[in-house]
């Protein structure tokens, strides 16, 4: 075999008391496969594949935590109770019989809950200010938003702490039935991100006000976990400038903003900083070339992550809609911001969906297969 092209991203990387064998992670998808919030043997099969495909790390799609108004879906997994816990020791017994690494992502969906959908439509969403967002940029249905758009109550100091408590005991499930570190989506509009985010939190309490008071709710859930989990497991925090409301609403408007949250979060105890943007090669600022994965190592000093259309022609809202979305090898591009050290692991969402032995197809240097998009709506 030729000497692999691609071979700086099959080294190995230690953090905390995990080493992966490769920088290659598949991404969190949703796929709501999972009946009553337990996932069965069909899930465990599917990452299965993906670990035995060569994945260096694998993130679970979104799991909810305890609260009634965490997700709008009852076929979206959930980190709690016996028989949702039973299923996962199942996927990461697979998972590491395979020789994989696998994290839960937790999940709180916040304002962006449909809770006409849920089992609970009687609960109402989790607010920090009571506030869905201004509608700009976005892909989502007018029905849903006409349901979400009016105001609701804020949060209370109390029901934020009761979230906080629930994401804690979620990661402490998560590592007694085996999982390897922890997840957490803090992006897209969801529950934290919208505590992060001016336009959805105008609290004037200690969750509210500037960017540091902003990023508290965070921070807080985050300590919360590392004194469940210990100081060893690996915790990963996915963030993001755009949103579901509006793709071109921003967290911080200059690096020295957005390091403000981000570093709060790298005290309160992130190892992993998961940086969600559309394209990989897109600048995150102007006057410099760094990706959001860039700035976020260059801010922090922690560990970074980068994803957006790799092995892809496309960006996913583009194939959203309606675009022709096909396999495109573009590993070039990303291996010479990986050697100039502006992130260390990329993570691989549709194309790895489409095909589970897409890292041992790099590895092999053999050509990406054919993007599948009817994996979208199975588990293949």
């Amino acid at each position: 075999m030729s000497e692999n092209k691609y071979g700086a991203l099959f080294t190995p990387l230690t953090v905390g008391d995990l080493t992966l064998k490769n920088r290659i992670v598949m991404a969190p998808m949703t796929r709501q496969f999972s009946p009553a919030g337990v996932p069965g043997d069909d899930v465990a099969a599917y990452y299965r594949r993906r670990a035995e495909g060569g994945a260096g790390l694998i993130v679970t799609e979104g799991t909810g935590i305890e609260d009634n108004a965490a997700l709008d879906s009852t076929a979206i997994p959930v980190m709690y109770g016996e028989a949702a816990l039973a299923g996962w020791k199942r996927v990461v017994d697979e998972v590491h019989a395979a020789g994989g690494r696998i994290f839960p992502q937790l999940w709180h969906q916040g304002v962006l809950r449909d809770a006409r959908k849920s089992a609970r439509p009687d609960v109402p969403g989790r607010r920090p200010s009571g506030l869905w967002g201004p509608v700009g940029h976005h892909s989502l249905p007018q029905d849903y938003i006409d349901s979400v758009i009016a105001p609701t109550r804020p949060m209370t100091e109390e029901e934020i702490a009761d979230v906080v408590a629930a994401y804690a005991r979620a990661a402490k499930n998560a590592i007694s039935v085996g999982f390897d570190g922890i997840a957490l989506h803090g992006g897209h509009g969801y529950l934290i991100d919208s505590f992060f985010w001016h336009e959805t939190n105008r609290r004037t309490d200690r969750y509210g006000g500037g960017l540091k008071q902003r990023a508290e709710f965070g921070a807080e859930l985050v300590r919360a976990i590392r004194r469940e989990i210990g100081p060893h497991k690996p915790i990963m925090f996915r963030f993001s400038q755009h949103k579901q409301q509006d793709y071109y609403a921003r967290l911080g408007q200059t690096p020295e903003e957005l390091g403000v949250i981000l570093n709060a979060l790298a005290d309160a105890g992130v190892d992993i900083l998961d940086a969600s943007i559309r394209g990989f090669d897109t600048p995150a600022f102007e006057g410099s070339d760094l990706n959001l994965a860039g700035w976020a190592k260059k801010l922090t000093g922690k560990l970074s992550s980068t994803v957006g259309g790799i092995g892809l022609n496309n960006r996913l809202e583009e194939m959203f809609a309606g675009g022709e979305t096909k396999s495109f090898d573009n590993l070039g591009r990303v291996l010479e911001r990986f050697g100039d050290r502006e992130f260390d692991l990329i993570l691989v969402g549709r194309g790895m969906l489409g095909d589970p032995a897409w890292s041992d197809r790099v590895r092999a240097n053999a050509p990406l297969a054919p993007f599948d998009r009817s994996a979208l709506a199975r588990l293949t």
